[in-house]
């Protein structure tokens, strides 16, 4: 167990209290939606596990565009998920990593002191997360808690598209934009566990990260656009909208499935309408435009470790920050150039 770890685990066993002896913990916290600087650094209730629930004393958090979105209530499409007004959870975040410090009666799958690393919905910018058992498993032992923290959403949302969505299979042709960023990278690690030839596209800065990732062709965007190089795909992830869809199109084979992952719109529907009419187009052609939504999944997530443990995934990590320091952090993710996930430490 590293030095994180054991920090984590020792807070676990010394919890503060308020002055009424309630549990508290230290949290990010937003009253209303708005900018990083709605973020406030407060002290707060301490949630308490229930029948089926795992409290986790936190030891790292990573922060995705997602999270930028729910912050700041745009598109305004979110508010329907996440409360009208204001968000209905105070603390942002998703993915984390840390030790339990306590379970419900009904979990016996896991106990005080594991590691582990999953999703909540109920925000993870905290000291203390109270997740569902059912959204953890275990840690894998060769990943630190900020590599470990830096997988669920981005992660899952690559293997469900190239599995699920794709059916990517050994010898087929794979094309990944955004290759660097978040999902990107684990989708060029994923595509070439899966057997495919793997084509990544990122900035000048970055193809020697994207080759290293184990990319068979990079493309550098500054200088090549890929719509023109003559070469079809068997598969195409965008995660950058880069390019209208008819000429992210022209290069996908007759049959080939084309995953957007992608859309600027507006602030009412965000890229509800490049998916949308991505979906509306489907029905005109032989080849598969297959926008989709990525569900967290338990075992999915034991995919992954599999895959990590495997050393067949290796999250990159781009920064790190501390708590009292996320709104810089959401900042950073929203201007859009992260190399892999940007991370929280506590």
């Amino acid at each position: 167990m590293d030095i994180a770890r054991q920090a984590a685990a020792g807070a676990a066993l010394a919890p503060a209290t308020g002055p009424a002896g309630t549990a508290t913990m230290r949290a990010a916290v937003q009253q209303h939606y708005g900018p990083p600087s709605v973020l406030e650094s407060s002290e707060v209730a301490r949630p308490r596990p229930g029948r089926d629930d795992v409290l986790v004393r936190v030891g790292a958090a990573s922060v995705h565009p997602g999270d930028y979105f729910v912050m700041t209530g745009e598109p305004y499409l979110v508010r329907l998920v996440f409360g009208l007004r204001r968000p209905r959870h105070g603390i942002p975040g998703r993915d984390f990593a840390g030790v339990v410090a306590a379970v419900g009666t009904g979990v016996t799958a896991l106990r005080p002191g594991a590691e582990v690393f999953g999703w909540s919905t109920a925000g993870t910018l905290a000291e203390y997360a109270c997740v569902p058992a059912q959204n953890l498993v275990p840690a894998p032992t060769n990943s630190s808690m900020v590599e470990a923290a830096a997988v669920p959403t981005s992660a899952i949302t690559a293997l469900q598209a190239l599995r699920d969505i794709a059916n990517v299979r050994p010898g087929q042709t794979v094309l990944i934009t955004g290759a660097s960023g978040g999902v990107g990278s684990f989708a060029v690690q994923i595509a070439k566990a899966f057997g495919a030839e793997v084509t990544g596209v990122c900035s000048s800065c970055n193809v020697e990260l994207v080759r290293s990732l184990g990319a068979d062709h990079v493309v550098d965007y500054t200088t090549t656009d890929f719509t023109r190089t003559g070469k079809r795909y068997d598969v195409i992830l965008d995660n950058v909208e880069g390019h209208a869809l008819a000429a992210v199109r022209r290069v996908l084979t007759p049959t080939g499935t084309l995953i957007p992952n992608s859309g600027r719109g507006g602030r009412w529907f965000g890229p509800l309408g490049r998916i949308l009419k991505a979906h509306v187009l489907s029905g005109f052609t032989r080849q598969r435009l297959k926008p989709f939504t990525s569900l967290g999944r338990q075992q999915d997530l034991r995919t992954l470790a599999d895959l990590l443990t495997a050393g067949q995934v290796t999250p990159v990590i781009d920064r790190t920050y501390p708590l009292d320091a996320a709104a810089d952090a959401l900042r950073y993710v929203a201007a859009g150039h992260t190399r892999g996930k940007v991370v929280i430490t506590l």
